[in-house]
């Protein structure tokens, strides 16, 4: 076997997209990474982040990875077929280059064979279970009381402390005041963050990322006060029917697991479960 560890995005995505391809929405996020403009516009430091794949002796490749740290190791075994060692030779090689990831995000069973192989059967725990869910066609729903509108400038007020708790919900890195301010402006005058009014903000969701047929929503939240209402479920079905109406073949997001309030709102828009994943974090 042999790992390859690319400094070339073209050259990465030429060898493994068509494979993270064949299941487009499992791999929504390698594929909406690979695909996405930082790597063009020089956004992230080399010898922090991880491209590479593990091949076998006829050069077939047999396990991709990506890290975006401080996000863990994203890892895909082509057509789902574990093949023999390319865990272990994948951890083995993180070793040696000096590569360390702080967790593993992946299907349970590769998850854990990782996590074993990496840090041994007592040197990781589990964080949370992840359901991905995929959209094909919006069910019908009460919409609650308000009005769906995109990102404004006058939202920064509120929106990067709405951020901030959804990171905070979710224990996801968290970030400046600033950096949150900064990332949102991106959003403006895009149509991809949408509010939720209804006399004043109390719910919002983000068209995050895409895959070629597909869009990634994520950034749902509802501040505690508001939540019950039904908020959250009209401006999730918003976004999904705007994608739609973009072109989109389907749109897919992450679950909590952990949350049946939250699965409960995406499976009454239509939303059904397509695998789980599963973060574990390292202890080493």
């Amino acid at each position: 076997m042999e790992f390859k560890r690319y400094t070339d995005i073209d050259l990465f995505n030429a060898d493994v997209l068509d494979i993270l391809l064949e299941d487009e929405v499992l791999n929504n996020l390698p594929v909406s990474i690979v695909l996405g403009s930082s790597w063009r516009s020089g956004d992230f430091n080399i010898a922090d982040w991880l491209l590479g794949a593990v091949t076998d002796e006829h050069g077939n490749i047999v396990l991709i990875a990506i890290c975006t740290k401080p996000f863990n190791i994203l890892l895909n075994e082509p057509a789902g077929k574990p093949h023999e060692g390319s865990v272990e030779f994948l951890a083995s090689e993180l070793k040696r280059i000096g590569f360390n990831p702080p967790g593993v995000l992946a299907t349970p069973g590769l998850a854990r064979r990782f996590a074993g192989a990496y840090c041994g059967e007592t040197g990781f725990n589990q964080k949370t279970t992840m359901i991905i869910m995929r959209l094909d066609e919006l069910a019908e729903y009460k919409k609650s009381p308000g009005i769906c509108r995109v990102l404004t400038e006058d939202d920064l007020l509120f929106a990067p402390s709405w951020e901030h708790e959804f990171c905070v919900d979710c224990d996801l890195p968290l970030y400046t005041r600033k950096e949150n301010e900064d990332r949102i402006k991106t959003r403006l005058g895009k149509d991809t963050h949408f509010i939720w009014e209804d006399g004043q903000p109390v719910a919002q969701a983000v068209h995050g990322r895409n895959t070629p047929n597909g869009a990634v929503l994520s950034w749902v939240y509802t501040p505690p006060q508001y939540r019950g209402r039904g908020y959250a479920t009209s401006v999730v079905a918003e976004v999904s029917k705007s994608m739609f109406e973009r072109g989109k073949r389907f749109c897919c997001l992450f679950a909590d697991a952990a949350n049946p309030a939250s699965c409960a709102v995406y499976h009454k828009l239509g939303y059904y479960d397509v695998c789980r994943f599963e973060e574990l974090k390292f202890d080493i």
